[in-house]
């Protein structure tokens, strides 16, 4: 799997989902570096905003003329999504994604699928109420007491946790079993998850602080290989 993009800087993708212009400009604010996962140039065009590259398979942005050519980034093929196309293609420290939620539920859970699918990519997707990440192996947190924390597990996994208004430590937390929505900080957080399986769920007003501390984790993960 090789990148196209390189980047030492947190960089913004916008996807052809819900999104508005003030979300793009406040992920640029965080993520200076513009890029677009196909009809998500859309998105940028109209914000007078041009994307650095285009990635996908282009099914959805025609007006390709609107850009430098060797802006666009034609992926083909079909076994994929153009977030998974996008997330593979990008080597940064962490991508913050707007426009990869709301419109249809079925491209939101592929989104959410990518996040587990692509752990070595660590990405932000922000929505309209929520924000949602992989956790790393070890991630901490500093959350006002009562901030809603939801964990979301989309596989098999296990972990520890401190303060958390109910802790984790001791449950196998799967997709068809146990879950973990609507929990509670209690101040400052602290999880340790034995696999790349674990989404958190915070509410938008997270988006920097979360930024921050993903940024300061060290911990990471691997490359699947998908």
């Amino acid at each position: 799997m090789t990148a196209i993009v390189h980047s030492r800087e947190t960089v913004t993708l916008v996807g052809a989902g819900l999104t508005t212009e003030n979300s793009i400009r406040r992920c640029l604010a965080l993520a200076p570096r513009l890029f677009a996962a196909d009809g998500g140039a859309r998105h940028c065009l109209d914000a007078s905003l041009k994307p650095e590259a285009v990635l996908g398979d282009l099914d959805s942005f025609s007006n390709t003329s609107d850009l430098p050519a060797d802006a666009i980034h034609r992926i083909s093929e079909q076994d994929t999504t153009d977030f998974d196309k996008a997330l593979r293609s990008i080597d940064a420290p962490l991508i913050l994604g707007a426009g990869f939620t709301g419109l249809r539920v079925d491209h939101y859970l592929a989104c959410l699928n990518g996040l587990v699918r692509r752990p070595d990519r660590r990405c932000i997707l922000l929505g309209d109420t929520d924000i949602a990440f992989l956790l790393p192996p070890h991630f901490e947190m500093s959350l006002t007491a009562g901030t809603r924390v939801s964990l979301f597990p989309l596989g098999l996994v296990e972990g520890t946790s401190d303060g958390l208004k109910w802790p984790i430590s001791g449950l196998s937390l799967s997709p068809d079993g146990q879950i973990g929505t609507s929990n509670q900080a209690e101040g400052d957080i602290e999880i340790s998850v034995t696999a790349p399986k674990l989404l958190m769920i915070l509410p938008e007003q997270e988006l920097e602080n979360a930024t921050r501390a993903l940024l300061a984790c060290s911990a990471t993960w691997p490359a699947l290989g998908k």
